[in-house]
């Protein structure tokens, strides 16, 4: 594997990598690792990443339904 070294980073810049990293449970090292693993993703597989993450956060395996009969019932009122 290969090593990056980035220089001339902005002290302000690293203490928000340093806050997000804690705020997600991680060391910096392996927070940076996955942004940069993230960033590196072709556009089109970095968008399903952020939708797996996002259905990760909410209740595990609940789908929404399908909201037209709903509305049709509505409307029929």
């Amino acid at each position: 594997m290969a090593q990056l070294l980035i220089r001339n980073l902005e002290d302000d810049v690293v203490e928000a990598l340093k806050k997000r990293a804690v705020a997600q449970g991680q060391s910096l090292e392996q927070s940076l690792r996955e942004l940069l693993r993230d960033a590196a993703l072709p556009e089109v597989a970095r968008r399903l990443a952020i939708i797996d993450r996002i259905r990760a956060m909410g209740p595990e395996s609940k789908r929404q339904s399908d909201s037209t009969r709903l509305i049709r019932e509505d409307r029929d009122r």
